[in-house]
């Protein structure tokens, strides 16, 4: 784990680096409190500092007070180290946003007990935002393919169409619906079923732009969200994802190929008043005439739809 070393005085300082490294810790070492502020303002900074009181630039209370008014997280585990020792320094210290203190001349044993301390609960705090993201992403992602659930992508497509109004730009949907799925269920089985889900569901995110959302709307069907995305471009699309889609799918441990293909209803909306069930649901009759049409996959949304 890196742990940031900032302290002016070089003796010290290299002590700290050499006895960090050889209890396994990677020392990043500074010799002043703008150094230091800096060094903690990166994108990547470590979750460990020991961090000396005074210091030319920035004090080390200072640094403590700006870092806690900075960010929450990531979190970094500060240690003031100091020849400070009355407990009115210590309760400033804290008070400051310090998670421990410890005095000059230190004891290596102590300082490392308290090291081991901080370093539990940075682990213990990254285990708590791993479960908090893992469940952020329960709540909005649909468990077998991986995509926006159907509120999450409708809740986009709300942001979007909220968007579009204020800029006065287009933005698009493409109702999809894989073709001759259900036989797949009950000749193969459901695991044969889930395969080919994940399969389209991933060439249906290589196909789409990197902000562009694909959300699984109920079943084999999918809601795909174009921001800034004009009728023209949105059948392009259109013609792509039918195109990937009748790629054939392989069953996994066999021989088996199987032909599916799509059909897809393309609405548009350009800085309008058009609501997110409005369009949906013109998406949903186009999408409806293409798979009753004998001859073309893709059919393109007249609005308003009644």
């Amino acid at each position: 784990m890196r742990v940031l070393i900032a302290e002016d005085d070089p003796v010290t300082r290299r002590e700290l680096e050499v006895l960090l490294a050889q209890w396994g810790y990677e020392p990043i070492v500074c010799a002043n409190g703008d150094a230091a502020w800096q060094i903690l303002c990166s994108d990547d900074p470590p979750p460990m500092a020991v961090i000396d009181w005074i210091m030319p630039g920035i004090d080390g209370v200072k640094l403590c007070q700006q870092v806690r008014e900075q960010r929450s997280e990531p979190y970094t585990y500060i240690l003031l180290l100091t020849v400070k020792d009355r407990k009115e320094d210590v309760i400033q210290g804290l008070e400051a946003g310090a998670d421990d203190y410890v005095t000059k001349p230190f004891n290596a044993l102590e300082l490392r007990a308290r090291l081991n301390t901080g370093r539990r609960i940075v682990e213990l705090q990254r285990e708590l935002i791993a479960a908090r993201e893992e469940l952020r992403t329960q709540a909005t992602h649909d468990w077998l393919t991986g995509l926006w659930n159907r509120k999450a992508v409708l809740d986009i497509l709300e942001r979007e169409l909220n968007r579009a109004m204020r800029k006065e730009t287009p933005v698009a949907v493409i109702m999809v619906d894989l073709d001759k799925f259900k036989p797949v269920n009950d000749t193969y089985g459901h695991l044969a079923g889930d395969s080919v889900l994940r399969e389209a569901a991933r060439r249906m995110r290589s196909a789409v732009r990197a902000y562009d959302a694909v959300g699984r709307f109920g079943g084999d069907e999918f809601l795909i969200v174009l921001s800034e995305c004009d009728e023209s471009n949105a059948l392009r699309l259109a013609e792509r994802l039918n195109s990937t889609l009748s790629e054939p799918f392989p069953l996994p441990n066999s021989d088996v190929c199987l032909h599916l293909g799509g059909s897809f209803g393309v609405a548009t909306a350009c800085g309008s008043d058009t609501t997110a069930d409005e369009l949906i649901r013109a998406a949903d009759a186009a999408l409806y005439r293409a798979k009753n049409s004998k001859t073309e996959r893709i059919a393109l949304a007249q609005l308003p739809v009644e």
